[in-house]
């Protein structure tokens, strides 16, 4: 994964109106119903052979530290699918906010410098490049191409103010050292 792809999951698997199931049982029998009662399907996605999960479902065997994270983050992935489309819809709708520590570089007019440097930014970005962000991010877009679509929101949004200042400047994104992405 890439560390854009990585903050649109984050972001998306923290909306939730209730917690997850806490029980192990209670987990399993959650993915069965989503796998459609196939212990080899559920097995699959944990990374454990069929085997290992009738014996969690029996209670005979308790998942062991991987396969207990691999059980929470599948959890994770599809609890409370239609809360988290409305809230995706809605963030869609209104914008996001992107905080990052990243180097950015731009390609600008003469005479303006065009060295990247590493700045800490948090910017709320439009609903327009909130919706493009997400399109991309649902199509399974390269992180490089996530990259430009967010520098680029970066771009309009905090370098060039929504058109008030630094017309022409064209911003790169690179060397993320981290981001977050808030609905």
């Amino acid at each position: 994964m890439g560390a854009i792809r990585d903050a649109l999951d984050r972001a998306r698997q923290a909306v939730t109106t209730r917690p997850i199931p806490a029980r192990t049982g209670t987990r399993l029998s959650f993915l069965l119903k989503k796998e459609g009662g196939s212990t080899a399907a559920v097995a699959a996605r944990l990374g454990v052979s069929q085997r290992t999960v009738q014996r969690y479902l029996k209670g005979d065997r308790s998942p062991n530290a991987k396969a207990s994270a691999a059980l929470e983050r599948e959890v994770r992935r599809d609890w409370q699918p239609l809360v988290k489309k409305r809230a995706e819809k809605e963030a869609a709708r209104r914008g996001i906010t992107v905080e990052t520590r990243a180097r950015f570089g731009f390609r600008a007019a003469g005479g303006s410098t065009d060295d990247s440097r590493l700045r800490r930014i948090t910017q709320h970005i439009t609903p327009e490049n909130s919706s493009a962000a997400f399109a991309a991010y649902r199509a399974g877009a390269s992180e490089e191409e996530l990259a430009a679509i967010v520098g680029g929101a970066l771009g309009e949004s905090y370098f060039r103010d929504g058109g008030r200042r630094a017309s022409g400047l064209d911003v790169e994104l690179t060397d993320i050292d981290y981001i977050d992405i808030d609905y």
